[in-house]
């Protein structure tokens, strides 16, 4: 994260000296794609008014029914950023608010801006000392190692020299321990590389969009999203409220998601006692996404990454019965919560999205045709389509096949 902005409440904006009210506190939602969607409708449907800064690449949450007002986000300087939601609190009577990010970039910039935010919202993840530990992937590992959870091979090398000198397991992939700026079209997830020659030309390659000194080598883990879990928990001071426990049958792409496709509910109770011991560790507070991946070499399931916001299959939850959102908003207004866990063998599907790893799929073999139809059974919740707020899903069509245009024409650029 770049340094610190510096912000101060303002005394001479309407109410900031004699403090604002509010009959019915609401949300502010930061974000516009399909993580957002479920975090508008899951509120909406409560009858507390949502409001959305419309920000990053994707604008399905935008045309739905449930969004009170459309903010447009600034693109600006972070000072001028944190300025921006404090002008839009004072001036329209937010206090009390939730602010709720949906990306890793809203997250550490409310992170690193908590103290002065929470005097107007209700800011629903930890400040950045407590969350650094789970948004920075060299703490994590530094963590998970304190903790003795198993993770795969990870090294931080400063500069090329000391990649090259690094005894690392192929296949590896290059990813930022941090992300800095919003997330992009044109920035990859992650660099893959099968040798050490590929593994220097990926570095070159990542140097030039993301700072040396803030990339990792990992370990790449065998297996797709077949082999990867997910512990999902609503948790205070680290003790879990509600939570299940899914497999990310599907990705994309297939070996290093950026995006799941298909997720089941499961019984997977190797992952939940780690997961556990993590966010029990940090005496974690808010809504986390704590990853793991199957090793069939060594049997152990192995630690990904964390992340504390929602994640692009929340809405899962709503299936299960925990609905994520609405327990968080409840939470951070101190009301109560019931202790709630999902139950296995219900499924997820953003059909867009799956199709183009199904037909890969089916072509080579893996997935048979009859099982991947049944997928589209009524009773897979749907991250986009719902009857009672139809336009996001007749739009996420051809706004998938642009952003897809875009990533295509970034690839071959």
């Amino acid at each position: 994260m770049a340094a610190r902005a510096t912000v101060s409440l303002r005394s001479d904006v309407p109410g900031a000296k004699e403090g604002l009210q509010v009959a019915a506190p609401g949300a502010l939602v930061m974000g516009a794609d399909y993580r957002a969607l479920g975090v508008v409708r899951s509120l909406g449907r409560k009858k507390i008014p949502v409001w959305l800064i419309n920000q990053g690449g994707h604008h399905v949450a935008a045309v739905s029914r449930f969004v009170t007002r459309r903010v447009r986000w600034p693109v600006a300087h972070q000072a001028a950023q944190i300025e921006f939601l404090l002008e839009l609190g004072f001036q329209n009577n937010l206090n009390g608010w939730a602010l709720i990010p949906t990306d890793d970039y809203a997250v550490a910039l409310l992170a690193h801006h908590h103290k002065i935010l929470q005097q107007i919202y209700r800011v629903t993840i930890p400040p950045w000392e407590q969350i650094r530990w789970l948004c920075d992937k060299r703490l994590l590992s530094c963590l998970a190692q304190k903790l003795s959870i198993h993770q795969p091979f990870q090294a931080c090398p400063a500069n090329r020299e000391q990649l090259a000198r690094i005894d690392c397991p192929f296949p590896v992939i290059l990813k930022p321990a941090l992300r800095l700026q919003p997330t992009s079209l044109s920035i990859p997830k992650a660099w893959p590389a099968v040798d050490r020659k590929t593994l220097l030309a990926q570095f070159d390659a990542a140097s030039s969009v993301i700072a040396p000194e803030n990339l990792i080598v990992q370990e790449t883990v065998p297996g797709g999203g077949e082999n990867q879990f997910s512990f999902a928990a609503l948790c205070r001071d680290g003790s879990p409220l509600a939570w299940m426990v899914a497999r990310r049958t599907r990705q994309y792409p297939k070996d290093f998601g950026q995006f799941s496709t298909f997720v089941e509910t499961v019984d997977e109770p190797q992952i939940i006692e780690p997961a556990t011991r993590l966010l029990a560790e940090l005496r974690f507070t808010g809504l986390a996404e704590v990853e793991f991946k199957y090793d069939c070499r060594d049997g152990r399931f192995k630690l990904l990454d964390v992340n504390p916001r929602v994640w692009g299959w929340h809405t899962l939850s709503r299936r299960v019965g925990i609905d994520f959102p609405y327990l968080l908003w409840r939470l951070v207004n101190g009301k109560t919560v019931p202790i709630l866990f999902g139950r296995a063998g219900e499924r997820w599907m953003h059909a867009t999205g799956d199709l183009r790893v199904a037909i890969g799929e089916i072509l080579r073999g893996n997935l048979p045709l009859p099982q991947y139809l049944r997928t589209f059974l009524p009773s897979t919740e749907s991250p986009i389509f719902a009857w009672d707020d139809p336009l996001p899903g007749f739009l996420d069509l051809p706004l998938f096949m642009y952003t897809f245009g875009k990533r295509l024409l970034s690839s071959v650029a």
